[in-house]
C-alpha cells in the first residue's frame, strides 16, 4: 500500500511539474508568437516609431567623426531636439552646432511631413541667412558626413514596398524597393530589424548594378527611459571608403518643447536650455 501511495504523489507532483514547465514555455513563447502574428507594413510600422517617435520629444548631444579612405577624420558636434506633432506623423526636429568652429552657430531645422515634401531650413550665421533646403536635398550629405539629411529625420515608409525576405530568432530582413526608383540614388535596400526592440539595427543599399555601395548599422543600443535607444552608430561608403560614426550623449525624453522653438525665429536665438546642457 505505501507504494502505491508513494507512487501517486511522485505522479501528482511530476504533473505538477509538468504543468509549470508548460506554463514556463508557453509564457516564452507568446512574445515569438505575436512576432510571428505580425504582417510586414506592422513591421515597419513599428520599426518607424522606434526608430524616429520615441517619447513626446527628445534631446541628445551627437558627435561625429568623419574618417575618410586615407584615414583623416574631422569632428562635427551638435545638440538635436525632436518633437512629435503626432506618432507616426509630422514632426519638428531642431540642430545646432557647437563643432567645428567654422560651422559654430549654424542651426538646421526640419518640418517633416510623411505626406509631402519635407521643409527644411538652414541658418548661416557667418551671411546671417536664414536659407529654405530643396526637399530634394534629401538624399545628399548630411554637414560634409556621410549620414544623409534624411538619415537625420528618417524616410517616408511609403516611399517604399516592403517585403519580408529573411527571418530568423533575432531579427527580420526587410527587402525596400522605391516606388519612384527616379528619385533616388539606389535601386533597393535590406534592412534589419530587432524582434526585441524593432529597432533597424541594420541596412545595405544597392546600385543599379545590384551592388552594395552604402551600410548604417547602430553600434549600441541602451535603454534611456526605458526607451531602447541607438546611441552609436556608423556609415559607411563603400565605393569611396569614408566612413562616419556618431555618439549620442545626455539623451532624455519628454522634456515638454515647446512648439515655438522650431519656428525661424529660434534660428537666430537658440534655446539655451537646451542648447548650454
Amino acid at each position: 500500500m505505501w507504494p502505491i501511495l508513494r507512487n501517486l504523489k511522485e505522479r501528482k507532483i511530476e504533473m505538477k511539474r509538468i504543468r509549470i514547465a508548460a506554463l514556463v514555455f508557453t509564457m516564452a513563447l507568446a512574445p515569438f508568437t505575436e512576432a510571428l502574428a505580425l504582417t510586414v507594413d506592422e513591421i515597419v510600422n513599428k520599426a518607424n516609431l522606434a526608430s524616429y517617435y520615441g517619447g513626446d520629444d527628445g534631446v541628445a548631444r551627437a558627435s561625429m567623426v568623419i574618417t575618410d579612405k586615407q584615414g583623416r577624420t574631422r569632428e562635427r558636434e551638435f545638440t538635436i531636439l525632436r518633437k512629435d506633432v503626432q506618432d507616426g506623423g509630422k514632426q519638428y526636429f531642431y540642430v545646432y552646432f557647437h563643432k567645428p568652429g567654422d560651422i559654430r552657430k549654424t542651426v538646421f531645422m526640419v518640418h517633416k511631413n510623411p505626406d509631402s515634401d519635407d521643409d527644411r531650413w538652414f541658418y548661416l550665421p557667418a551671411l546671417d541667412l536664414v536659407k529654405r533646403i530643396a526637399a530634394s536635398d534629401k538624399r545628399t550629405s548630411f554637414v560634409g558626413s556621410n549620414f544623409l539629411y534624411e538619415d537625420v529625420s528618417g524616410r517616408n515608409i511609403a516611399e517604399d514596398i516592403h517585403t519580408l525576405k529573411e527571418e530568423t530568432a533575432e531579427y527580420w530582413m526587410l527587402d525596400n524597393t522605391p516606388k519612384n526608383p527616379g528619385s533616388v540614388e539606389f535601386s533597393r535596400f535590406l534592412i534589419w530589424i530587432d524582434k526585441n526592440t524593432f529597432l533597424p539595427v541594420k541596412a545595405e543599399y544597392y546600385d543599379a548594378q545590384g551592388k552594395v555601395y552604402r551600410r548604417v548599422e547602430a553600434l549600441e543600443v541602451k535603454q534611456i527611459d526605458q526607451i531602447p535607444t541607438v546611441t552609436r552608430s556608423r556609415v559607411q561608403d563603400l565605393n569611396t571608403g569614408g566612413s562616419t560614426e556618431m555618439t549620442f550623449t545626455k539623451i532624455q525624453y519628454n522634456q515638454g518643447i515647446s512648439d515655438d522653438i522650431f519656428t525661424e525665429r529660434y534660428l537666430r536665438n537658440p534655446p539655451r536650455k537646451y542648447i548650454r546642457r
